[in-house]
Order: C-alpha cells, then sequence, then structure tokens
C-alpha cells in the first residue's frame, strides 16, 4: 500500500492516458492513480481497463456520465481518496503539461511541512513552454487579479498540480466548494489558507500539450473571474475554524 494517490481527471484523453499511466508508475515513489473520466466517447477509459490487470491495486478508474466538470471531478476523486488510507492526494492533468517526476517533488515539500504543495508556474519567473503569449499573458494577470481582490499572495492561483494532506481535504467542506474549472483551483487554495493551512508553492515548468485538444474555453476564464469577487464577499461571513 503506498500513502500516495494521483488524481488524473479525462475527457478525450486516449492519445497521452496509457503514457501518463505508465511513467508515473515508473516513479521512485510507489504512487497509486485514479482515473476520474467523464464519458470521454474516444475510448479514454477502455484504455485505463485494459491495463487493470498489468497494474493492478495500483490503477484505478471511476466513470461518470457526461462532461461534468474538472471541479467535480477532483471533488470525487477527493472523496473516494479519503475513503481510504491515503495520506496525500494529487491533481494532475493527464496531458504531460504536468511533469510526472515533480510528484516527488511535491509529495517532498508535503513531507517537510506544508499542508498543500502547489506546482507553480509564475513563483520564480515564468516558467511556460509552448503557449503563446496571450494565453501566457491571461494566466499571469489572472493570478495578480486573485492576489489583488483576496489578498492571498499565491503567485499561481490557477494552477492544477498540486499536493494535499489529506487532512485538507477533511477540513475543507467539499459539498460546499461551488465552482467547476479555474476558479474550482482558486478556491481550493483560498480556502485553504482561511483556514490557516500551510500552502507552499515550488516552481515548475509547465509545457503545454502536445497530443489531444484543450479543454479551455472563455466560460472557464469568466467562472474564474466573477468566482473571485464572489469568494471574496462569501468570506466576510463565513466563519473558518
Amino acid at each position: 500500500m503506498t500513502d500516495s494517490l494521483v488524481i488524473i481527471p479525462t475527457y478525450n484523453e486516449k492519445e497521452n492516458i496509457e503514457k501518463i499511466i505508465r511513467k508515473v508508475f515508473s516513479l521512485s515513489i510507489p504512487f497509486h492513480i485514479l482515473i476520474v473520466d467523464d464519458g470521454s466517447p474516444d475510448g479514454t477509459a477502455q484504455i485505463v481497463k485494459s491495463l487493470h490487470e498489468e497494474f493492478d491495486g495500483r490503477l484505478f478508474i471511476e466513470e461518470r456520465q457526461g462532461k461534468l466538470g474538472l471541479g467535480t471531478a477532483y471533488i470525487h476523486g477527493f472523496k473516494w481518496g479519503l475513503q481510504r488510507s491515503y495520506e496525500f492526494i494529487f491533481e494532475m492533468d493527464a496531458d504531460f503539461s504536468h511533469n510526472p517526476e515533480d510528484l516527488i517533488r511535491l509529495r517532498q515539500n508535503c513531507l517537510n511541512g506544508a499542508d498543500m504543495s502547489i506546482g507553480s508556474r509564475y513563483v520564480k519567473g515564468v516558467n511556460v513552454v509552448n503557449w503563446p503569449m496571450s494565453r501566457v499573458l491571461m494566466s499571469y494577470f489572472a493570478s495578480v487579479y486573485v492576489r489583488f481582490i483576496t489578498g492571498i499572495t499565491i503567485q499561481d492561483a490557477t494552477a492544477g498540480f498540486v499536493c494535499f494532506n489529506r487532512k485538507v481535504l477533511e477540513k475543507i467542506p467539499l459539498d460546499k466548494v461551488k465552482f467547476v474549472g479555474y476558479a474550482f483551483q482558486i478556491e481550493m487554495k483560498y480556502t485553504a489558507i482561511q483556514f490557516g493551512f500551510k500552502v507552499e508553492e515550488i516552481p515548475i515548468i509547465f509545457t503545454d500539450r502536445t497530443e489531444g485538444i484543450s479543454k479551455m474555453s472563455t466560460s472557464i476564464f469568466k467562472e474564474a473571474f466573477l468566482g473571485v469577487i464572489q469568494l471574496k464577499i462569501s468570506s466576510w461571513t463565513r466563519k473558518y475554524n
């Protein structure tokens, strides 16, 4: 048994899913993987299930009906992980934009005392590869905007490469998490900080996907823009204890 679970949400990731699974399982730390698939019509779930025998007891899949959103996929995965004995629960993309090797660094940072460890694109300059400048600027200034509105100091507020100590996920009322896109990532960080957890960033290099199709949309950015304001307003009356 391992103490570490990597949650990977998927929707149409047939080009990447087997490669990312094999890479994670090649690491020196014996991670487990939970795939949360939102009914991918391209056969992603079937590829995962074809690997079950080879990675018995280490690879798991939860299949959902329809594209229900990134945030709800992670909440589903968090609850699944908390029902088991994992101490460290990770968020990671399937498309290699997050380097699986960095899972070890995120975990070590939590072992060293962080309650939530973030793989940050912006904590030391701008470490993004293969993104158009327009998207780099949009992402970077989204985090500037989050810091301005909320007062938190996280440099990469929308980062989706994260290690949680289980006590963070036990404390945050997961059924009350409101958002599903980038705003979900902001909400989890903001809420963890409000509860007094130690949230730290470590630098990573983020590389845009080379296979498959990005799930980014203007509606996701709109949710994040408005969601930050809602988070701040709701914090005025919400009790964090």
